[in-house]
C-alpha cells in the first residue's frame, strides 16, 4: 500500500498537468469560433474560402472580389482595365496601380517572359490554338508591334499611358492570385487568423486549418485529360502563412516531335512556347507574385526558371516538366522539400 501511495505521488505532477492540458483543449474546442466554408464564382472561374470566424463572411468577401473584378477584369464592360484598353479617360484605382507597378517589376525580372501586354497574341491564337490555322508570320508580326511593357507606363499623375493606341492590357495571369490576396488582407483587418482562400487555383493560406494543423494543398498531375474527368496528385504540400500559385494547362498539350508542350504564348515570339515544362507551382510571400512567377516560369523554360530561383530566394518552387524521352521530371527547390508531406 505505502508503495502505489508513493507512486501516486511520485505522478501527480504529470497527472495534474495531463488533466490541465485536457480540460484546456475542451475548454479551447468550445470557446473557438467555428470554420466557416463559402464557395462562388468570381472571375470566370470558382474560388473556395474555409476561415475561422463565429459567423459567415460571405457577402463582404464577395464584396472584396467583386472590388478586383471592377478594376482588373477585361470582361467587365465598365472595368478600369476595359476603359484603358478602350482608350479612355480614366484614372486608375489603387488595386490596378499595385497589380500594374508589380507585373512591370516581374517583367523586368524575367527580362519579358511576363507581360500584361500579350492579350492580342493570345486572344489571335484562341482558346486551346481553335484559330492556330489563320495564323500566319504575318499576323504575328504585326501583332507583335503593339505587344511589350515597354510600350505602355504609369505616369506621374496615374495615368496609363500607351505608346500605341492599339496596346491591349490583360491581368489575367495574375488577377486571381491578386484577388486571394485582397480577401487575406480583409481577413487581416478583421483579425481573423486562420484561413485558406483559393480563387481558380491560387491559394493564400494563414494559421491552421479545423484540425489545428497546417494546410494541405495538392498539386495535380499534368496529364492528357481532355474531358477533365481526371485529378491525380502529383504531391501534397503542407503549408501555412504563405501563397501558391500554379500555372500550367492539365487538360490541354500539344506534341511536338513526341514531346508534350503546355497551351501558352511567349509574348518574344508571338508563338507556343516550346520548352518542356507543363506545370509551374510558386510559394511566395504574396498570391500576386507567386502567380505571375508561376506564368513567367512556364514561357521561360526550366534553364531560365533555375536562374531566377537563384536570384529570388523568398520564391520556392515545384515544376513538373518532360525530359528528352517525353517523361515527367520533377524539379524543385531546396526550401519546398520542407513543405512535402512524405
Amino acid at each position: 500500500m505505502s508503495n502505489n501511495k508513493n507512486n501516486i505521488k511520485k505522478h501527480l505532477p504529470f497527472l495534474i498537468i495531463l488533466i490541465l492540458g485536457t480540460l484546456y483543449a475542451i475548454n479551447r474546442r468550445q470557446s473557438s469560433p467555428e470554420f466557416q466554408q463559402e464557395n462562388g464564382s468570381i472571375f470566370g472561374t470558382v474560388y473556395h474560402v474555409t476561415y475561422q470566424c463565429d459567423s459567415s463572411l460571405k457577402a463582404e468577401i464577395e464584396q472584396e472580389m467583386k472590388k478586383v473584378d471592377f478594376s482588373l477584369s477585361p470582361f467587365n464592360k465598365s472595368s478600369i482595365i476595359t476603359q484603358i484598353n478602350n482608350n479612355e479617360e480614366v484614372i486608375p484605382d489603387s488595386l490596378f496601380i499595385h497589380v500594374f507597378n508589380l507585373s512591370k517589376q516581374v517583367s523586368e525580372q524575367t527580362k519579358g517572359a511576363f507581360d500584361i501586354t500579350v492579350a492580342p497574341l493570345v486572344n489571335a491564337w484562341g482558346f486551346g490554338f481553335k484559330n492556330a490555322e489563320n495564323i500566319t508570320p504575318e499576323l504575328i508580326d504585326s501583332l507583335r508591334s503593339f505587344v511589350g511593357f515597354d510600350m505602355v507606363e504609369l505616369s506621374q499623375d496615374h495615368q496609363i499611358v500607351k505608346q500605341d493606341p492599339r496596346i491591349t492590357l490583360d491581368c489575367s495571369a495574375i488577377a486571381k492570385g491578386y484577388g486571394s490576396d485582397v480577401v487575406a488582407n480583409f481577413f487581416n483587418r478583421k483579425g481573423i487568423n486562420n484561413y485558406m482562400i483559393e480563387i481558380g487555383g491560387e491559394i493564400v493560406v494563414k494559421g491552421h486549418n479545423p484540425k489545428e494543423r497546417k494546410w494541405r494543398v495538392g498539386i495535380n498531375k499534368p496529364i492528357d485529360d481532355s474531358l477533365s474527368t481526371r485529378n491525380e496528385i502529383q504531391t501534397i504540400l503542407e503549408i501555412t502563412d504563405c501563397a501558391m500559385a500554379t500555372s500550367g494547362n492539365y487538360r490541354n498539350f500539344y506534341f511536338k516531335d513526341g514531346k508534350k508542350y503546355a497551351h501558352t504564348i511567349n509574348p518574344h515570339t508571338g508563338y507556343p512556347v516550346q520548352h518542356s515544362i507543363l506545370s509551374a507551382t510558386v510559394i511566395a510571400p504574396d498570391c500576386a507574385t507567386a502567380d505571375a512567377y508561376a506564368t513567367s516560369f512556364m514561357v521561360m523554360g526550366l534553364d531560365g526558371t533555375k536562374e531566377i530561383l537563384k536570384q529570388r530566394p523568398e520564391l520556392q518552387a515545384y515544376i513538373i516538366y518532360s525530359d528528352e524521352k517525353g517523361e515527367n521530371e520533377i524539379y524543385m527547390t531546396e526550401g519546398i522539400k520542407d513543405f512535402i508531406i512524405p
